[in-house]
């Protein structure tokens, strides 16, 4: 493990986590091409995973309802575990919880692959390995997105999570995807296998990340109560450095640490609330694309999968060209621009069902989509501190990504009408709030410009 870094002069550069901006940190550099590199391997295996579990499952049971149980087994944890994780990240090693996060994960392959072997998988145990998964997947996830920030300067944010954006893209849609279905003919323990290793080599390239990634529990940190007030009102040091928040002692009261934060930051708040109504509405309006796909486009089935793959193409897309359009438009411009552009594209599809047309749309949509979650992670993680990243990204995730399931079930409700009304109504329910938002976001900063992280209130 990489020795403690010395603390830094108190007339440094910092950060917004509370690190020296040092020449070491000014490129992206080793560091971050360790994190892009461990980040591509569990991709992969996650992305193995998500292909198999449901071919998996296809083979234990005919039952519908328990094969489509799998996908909402995988997403149950991000309700349950999001925020613990994220207080923990806050409490340990960042380093220690990725490679515990993959390690674990690898033995979870090894016992996947033991069961299928020895014929004794069954349907409960695929659920109960997948649920683990999931679990270990907050820990991790939220580890590599605190991680980022603490390695890379504010101004690199984009382009850095538009590197991380775009090969989860191309790993999970055009290599998973595709070697994960082949190689399942021929012998499931291959793919299980590779993920497996896959884990394994993410869990162990953690251990090479410099003593930044490590996290707030190295910090160096004055509680808000002892330090001297400046003429603006906020907490500052004897350096005039914005002192942090002090840690609460106890795990259960730091649960609600990451809510406090984001309701008493004045851009991260109504920030937070737009995104949630987005996901509710775009993932209504997408539910049943694979039914608008096969009956209303009459795309026949084994070129499903083919077809899909205009969504991926444009989010890459997007990936590529998200740091651009913020050097030349900025960031507030783009995000309004992308939150706009994207549900018209659903509601275009709407209009005129038609395979040229989806081709496009699909790949308008998903590109917006791929440019929002770069912009909108790099001012998350640019105006949170470091100490709380774990526990405010935890709380976001929780309750965007807890409203998706209720957007599909929405949007399953909606397709009873006709096949075209999700993409039609909530599609359209997605523009006006995008409309709404527009001047918000509009005027959002650049990460690199974010003033000051506004403290929780006491």
């Amino acid at each position: 493990m990489p020795p403690a870094e010395p603390p830094p002069p108190a007339d440094a550069a910092r950060t917004p986590a509370g690190q020296p901006d040092e020449p070491a940190r000014r490129g992206r550099g080793r560091s971050f091409t360790n994190v892009f590199t461990a980040n591509i391997s569990s991709s992969l295996a996650d992305g193995i995973a998500r292909v198999a579990a449901p071919l998996l499952a296809a083979r234990l049971t005919d039952d519908p309802l328990l094969i489509a149980g799998i996908a909402a087994v995988a997403m149950l944890p991000w309700l349950f575990f999001a925020i613990p994780s994220g207080v923990l990240l806050d409490r340990i090693d960042r380093r220690h919880a990725m490679a515990i996060a993959n390690g674990t994960r690898t033995l979870l392959a090894v016992t996947l692959l033991t069961l299928f072997a020895t014929d004794t998988l069954t349907i409960w145990w695929l659920y109960a390995v997948i649920f683990a998964y999931g679990a270990l997947e907050t820990l991790y996830d939220g580890a590599i997105r605190a991680v980022v920030p603490a390695i890379v300067r504010r101004a690199d944010l984009p382009r850095a999570n538009s590197r991380i954006e775009a090969g989860e893209l191309v790993v999970q849609n055009f290599l998973a995807v595709p070697v994960t279905s082949a190689l399942f003919a021929v012998a499931v323990v291959i793919p299980l296998g590779i993920g497996a290793l896959s884990y394994a080599v993410a869990g162990v390239l953690a251990f090479f990340l410099p003593a930044a990634a490590a996290g707030a529990h190295r910090a160096r940190r004055r509680r808000v109560d002892d330090a001297p007030v400046a003429a603006t009102g906020a907490p500052h040091d004897d350096a005039g450095t914005p002192a942090l928040p002090s840690v609460r002692a106890t795990f259960a009261h730091q649960l609600t640490d990451g809510f406090r934060f984001i309701m008493s930051h004045p851009m991260l708040r109504p920030l937070w609330f737009l995104s949630i109504l987005i996901a509710l509405f775009f993932s209504a309006a997408i539910a049943t694309d694979v039914l608008f796909v096969l009956e209303r486009l009459d795309v026949p089935e084994q070129w499903f999968g083919v077809f899909m793959l205009s969504g991926a193409v444009g989010g890459i897309v997007g990936a590529v060209v998200v740091s651009p359009l913020k050097v030349r438009f900025g960031a507030g411009p783009v995000m309004a621009a992308a939150n706009f552009v994207g549900p018209v594209a659903l509601v275009v599809m709407g209009f005129f069902p038609t395979i040229p047309v989806a081709v496009v749309c699909f790949a308008v949509s998903f590109g917006s989509t791929s440019v929002w979650n770069v912009l909108v992670m790099s001012l998350r993680q640019a105006a949170i501190p470091g100490h709380l990243l774990g526990r405010v990204h935890g709380t976001w995730r929780t309750l965007l990504w807890g409203t998706m399931p209720l957007g599909s079930l929405l949007g399953g409700l909606l397709a009873r009408i006709d096949l075209t009304t999700p993409l039609l109504v909530a599609g359209g329910l997605t523009v006006v709030v995008a409309a709404v938002g527009y001047r918000f976001l509009h005027g959002l900063p650049n990460p690199e410009d974010v003033a000051e992280h506004a403290l929780p209130t006491r």
